[in-house]
This record gives C-alpha cells, sequence and structure tokens, in this order.
C-alpha cells in the first residue's frame, strides 16, 4: 500500500525536530511502562502484562490525534479567545476536586470520572499559560495596563496556587515559577518580579517553620515530612526503612554505565511510581549512564527548537503562548529527574510524555500542540494567512499587537 506522504505532510505540521523527539519519546516511554509496570500488572491487573503497555499506547495516539486536531482546526488565536473561561473552569475543578475527589499519590488528588480519574493539576497547567499569555499580550503597549495586568495576574495564580497546594504542593510551586518566566519574557519589570519571587519563598519556608504549630490541611504535613527526610535522609532511613527515593538511588546505582538491560529492572518491582514520578531512574536502571543522558537531552533538544519558535514570532499572544507551554514541560521534567536522581525531596510530577498515565498524557499533548501550533503559523504560508486577518492599523481584535523585539 502507497502512503501518500504530500498528504500527510497537510496535517503534521510546525518544527519537524519537535516531532522527531515526540516519536523518540514515545518509543521510550512504551518501552519503559512496559518494563516497570510488571509487577502492578500482577497486582491489579490479573498477570495481564501488556494491559498498561497498551493503555498507555492508547493515550499516546489519543495525544497524537489531540496535535494534529489542533494544527487544523484551531487557530493561534482562539486560544486567547477561550483562556479566561478556561481559567475559571480550572480554578471551579480544582475546587471540585478538593470537595469530592480522592487522595492519591503522584500527581496529587483526583477527581473520579467513571472509568477514568481526571487530575484538576493538569488543566490548571494548561490553563495558566493561556490565561497569562492572554493577560500579558494585551497589555505590552502601555506601561500602565502591563503593571496593572501584572498585579492582576499575580493575584489570580496565588489563588490558583493556594487551592492547588492543598493537595499537589509541587504543582502549585511548578505554576508560580512558569508565571514568574512568563512575565520576565513578558517585559514586567524586574523590581516587581524580584518581590513577588522573594514574597514567595518566604511564604513557603514560613509555612515549614510553622507547620508543626498548623493543624494538618491537605499534604502540608507530607510536604514537611518529604522536605525533612531530604534533608536528613540516613536517620529517616533507619528509622522507617527504605522509601521510593533509596530505591531510585539503588536502581541507579544498578544501572551503571551501560545499564542491565531493556526490561530487566528489578527496583521497579519494589517501587509504587517506578512508572510515573521515578520513571527516570528505571531508565537509568535499564539503559545506564547512556539512557540518563540521553533523556535529558532529548529534553534539552525540545528546549532549543522551542526557543528558536519563540524568537520567529512577531506578534505578543503566540510569543507568550509558547513560552509558558515550553516552560512548563521543562520545569516538570526537570523536577521528575531532580526527585528521580536524589537532588530534590520527593514529589508526584510525570516525566513529561515518558511517565504512564492518562490526563497528564493528554494534557501534555494540549501543552506541546500549542508550540506547534505557534510554529506552524509563523511558517511564511500560515504567516501570509494570518495577516490577511488583521483589522486596519495592524491591531488584533483581542487587543493582540505586533512585537517588537529588544
Amino acid at each position: 500500500m502507497n502512503i501518500d506522504t504530500g498528504e500527510l505532510k497537510k496535517y503534521i505540521k510546525g518544527d519537524k525536530v519537535i516531532w522527531a523527539i515526540l516519536v523518540a519519546l514515545t518509543c521510550l516511554s512504551l518501552l519503559v511502562v512496559y518494563s516497570s509496570t510488571g509487577a502492578l500488572a500482577y497486582r491489579q491487573a490479573h498477570g495481564n502484562t501488556s494491559h498498561y503497555f497498551l493503555r498507555q499506547l492508547l493515550f499516546q495516539a489519543l495525544g497524537y490525534g489531540i496535535i494534529i486536531g489542533m494544527l487544523n482546526a484551531v487557530p493561534v488565536r482562539a486560544y486567547s479567545k477561550v483562556a479566561n473561561g478556561v481559567f475559571v473552569l480550572a480554578i471551579l475543578v480544582v475546587i471540585a476536586g478538593l470537595l469530592f475527589g480522592r487522595g492519591g499519590e503522584g500527581t496529587g488528588r483526583t477527581l473520579p470520572l467513571g472509568f477514568i480519574s481526571f487530575q484538576p493539576a493538569e488543566l490548571a497547567k494548561v490553563a495558566i499559560v493561556l490565561w497569562v499569555a492572554r493577560h500579558l499580550a494585551n497589555s505590552q503597549n502601555d506601561p500602565k495596563l502591563l503593571h496593572l495586568s501584572a498585579i492582576k495576574i499575580i493575584a489570580g495564580i496565588g489563588a490558583l496556587c493556594a487551592l492547588i497546594s492543598v493537595a499537589n504542593f509541587s504543582s502549585a510551586v511548578l505554576l508560580f515559577g512558569t508565571t514568574i518566566i512568563m512575565m520576565w519574557v513578558g517585559r514586567v519589570p524586574y523590581r516587581f518580579l524580584g518581590l513577588v519571587f522573594l514574597s514567595g519563598i518566604a511564604l513557603v519556608v514560613l509555612v515549614y517553620l510553622m507547620a508543626p504549630l498548623l493543624p494538618n490541611i491537605g499534604r502540608l504535613q507530607t510536604v514537611r515530612g518529604r522536605i525533612e527526610r531530604h534533608i536528613h535522609g540516613g536517620e529517616k532511613a533507619e528509622e522507617k526503612g527504605l522509601s521510593q527515593d533509596d530505591f531510585a538511588m539503588i536502581a541507579i546505582h544498578r544501572g551503571g554505565i551501560t545499564g542491565v538491560g531493556a526490561g530487566k529492572s528489578k527496583i521497579s518491582n519494589f517501587m509504587s511510581a517506578a512508572y510515573n514520578d521515578f520513571i527516570y531512574s528505571i531508565i537509568i536502571e535499564e539503559y545506564g549512564l547512556i539512557g540518563g543522558i540521553l533523556v535529558p537531552l532529548f529534553y534539552l533538544i525540545f528546549l532549543t527548537r522551542g526557543g528558536i519558535i519563540i524568537r520567529k514570532c512577531n506578534r505578543t499572544f503566540p510569543t507568550f503562548l509558547a513560552t509558558g507551554a515550553v516552560t512548563i514541560i521543562m520545569l516538570q521534567a526537570l523536577i521528575n529527574m531532580s526527585v528521580s536522581s536524589g537532588a530534590m525531596p520527593v514529589t508526584g510530577q510525570p516525566l513529561p510524555w515518558i511517565s504512564w498515565g492518562g490526563t497528564s498524557q493528554l494534557f501534555t499533548a494540549l501543552t506541546v500542540g500549542l508550540i506547534l501550533s505557534v510554529s506552524a503559523e509563523t511558517d511564511k504560508a500560515s504567516q501570509l494567512e494570518v495577516e490577511n486577518n488583521f483589522m486596519p492599523g495592524g491591531v488584533l481584535p483581542d487587543d493582540d499587537s505586533a512585537l517588537t523585539k529588544k
């Protein structure tokens, strides 16, 4: 059967290197998920070791479908129009998760929706990228308006992060960090950003110090306990035995330079999150230092290509949209790899596009779709199509304006 590659290229748009990185991460994801879910399959899938592999394959395929749909059916400007609604929806869903959801490990509190458990924090990750990008884009031509927008952004993100931190502290930190970087790119004055950043750090330190005196709200004591264990690892290990981060270190040690071989991980049998939060340590166990270097290299290439896409943008909203999407993926990957390697206290963030998961895969696909959508619309043909829709004077109806690069 002959495949019309020309017809295929009509749908596979955007940066080809990012597409290649996605395919490479998919292959690695399927291999490691199949290897690391063996024990889980015997506990929950009647020994069917292909169950979680097929589930991961299904969600990866759905993710690719989402990306292709975004590239061919949704213009970038449409995301600006729905940003406020998506942000409000994210707040409502997070509240619903706190009220009606169930506690869970890894990515925090979940909201069960029948056949799938929905993770409100995943929606919030996409929502803040859209919402912050819109506000920054619509205030670039007026310093006073930019200052007011910055205050509004901090107030809105602060409220969302406060809600999320009750069940998922690491996601709150991730959202806050992404917002600060987007505002920095959005030319918010350094003095304001510095004050906000230091205030955020001071608040976290204060809560940490006051935690023993505070009621056990959400995961407050869990977060403090993980930080304590990270600082005093040896003492805590003797008291409570080996934990997942200890097993992660053993997995890395077993991997050495060349690894034990694909599918030959033993440590994953002792870890409840080997296929999710600690999947990077299992990659190193099986593929050694080579795998340990290759995975960060993939993400660095992704970051480089994202930076190139951002530099090519000549309008404000696509620029900030791509900035936020690239930032949140890179920070999440950094957190996951840092936790797996023992550089950070244990926290629940999946490795983007590699870790086993359902909603996390789909929302990662949405985030990557935003980047590739911006990339596609910066191509010559797409750019001409966008210019035909400009209002007189070169200003878009949603106040998005041309980006003056300095």
